[in-house]
């Protein structure tokens, strides 16, 4: 395999990262959640700005902290999919930017592609196939990973994301940014059995329901509607409670369709990814439902989760162990179905 220094620049972490293999040599990640707090969201201007001022610091941290020098650096890699293009574009530059000056070969790597392989960096005995479940703020999606770069999408929501669904819950019970930790903690206290919430199944034409894909809008809605029934019958509103169903109703399913999806295609391991990956609703509901169908459910450190740049570098290794680079030309898009990952690369001769 191969050394590879990442940059991950997607959102709102700036991320550097070299890894050897499948093992972490540095992961440096500076956050952005409190400078977006106070707008309640991700700006995508400020966004771009902050990693300009950080991603210089970030790279020569990562270096220092793997004790390694340029020379035994074998590939540059950054997120050039999908994301918020300015943001895509700072670490995509700098990236290629390293690469010219050191004379190393470059790779662009899907968003996705890199929580898939954020599994690798704590089970690096894990070989496809396997079931995906990417549970993020922007994408929640059951993958088929089928080998390196080939990947099919089975199930996706038709809606919110999961994470997009904690956000917006969060800010209707006044929690604030990011909503997914909040309502976690808050869940611990409350009764998951507390309200019926809808799990929010997609009718097919003809009758019967979609059976891997999602949908949590209706469900963020639910929750508003019963938040406005309880001020409007005078009630105080249980937060903790709103918060533990909401989560229980999330996980549940999630669950539901990973594990029919997993059987349904015969593949015995499910790897989770993504920030909602780290969600202990769905930790806990998720490994007690896959015990019962004798199946194996991988979850990522919590440290990688969220975006980091380490999984980005896991990913970049593998395909350029295979002989796959990207051209200099290569650019940014703010969205690239992950079943287009191999149009990113070139192969050696």
């Amino acid at each position: 395999m191969a050394i590879v220094l990442a940059i991950e620049t997607s959102c709102d972490e700036t991320a550097v990262a070299i890894v050897n293999n499948r093992q972490v040599e540095s992961s440096i990640i500076a956050s952005q959640i409190p400078v977006h707090q106070q707008y309640g969201g991700v700006v995508p201007e400020v966004a771009s700005r902050q990693h300009l001022e950080t991603i210089n610091h970030a790279i020569a941290q990562a270096m220092d902290q793997a004790k390694l020098s340029w020379g035994e650096i074998d590939g540059i890699a950054a997120t050039c999919a999908p994301g918020l293009v300015g943001a895509l574009l700072v670490g995509l530059t700098a990236a290629k930017t390293l690469a010219i000056l050191h004379k190393k070969p470059f790779l662009g790597v899907h968003h996705l592609e890199g929580h898939i392989y954020a599994t690798y960096l704590s089970e690096p005995s894990l070989e496809p196939p396997f079931l995906s479940l990417l549970v993020s703020g922007g994408h929640t999606s059951l993958i088929y990973v089928k080998e390196c770069g080939r990947y099919e999408t089975l199930g996706e929501t038709r809606d919110d994301a999961a994470g997009e669904a904690f956000d917006k819950v969060a800010r209707l019970l006044n929690l604030g940014y990011p909503g997914g930790p909040v309502i976690d903690k808050l869940a611990q206290q409350g009764d998951p059995q507390a309200f019926t919430l809808p799990e929010g199944k997609v009718s097919l034409p003809g009758g019967g329901y979609h059976r891997y894909d999602g949908s949590f809008s209706g469900l963020k809605t639910a929750v508003l509607r019963l938040v406005q029934q309880l001020e409007k019958d005078g009630k105080e509103v249980p937060v903790a409670d709103v918060a533990a169903s909401f989560q229980q109703t999330v996980a549940r399913s999630l669950t539901k369709r990973a594990i029919a999806c997993a059987l349904d295609y015969g593949l015995n391991t499910i790897a989770v990814g993504g920030g909602v990956a780290a969600n202990s609703g769905l930790r806990k509901i998720l490994q007690a439902a896959a015990a019962e169908h004798n199946l194996r459910v991988l979850f990522p450190p919590m440290k990688f989760c969220t975006d980091n740049a380490a999984m980005i570098a896991c990913a970049a290794a593998e395909h350029l162990s295979l002989g796959h680079t990207s051209p200099m030309t290569l650019g940014v898009e703010s969205r690239l179905a992950l079943t287009q990952v191999m149009k990113l690369y070139q192969s050696a001769g």
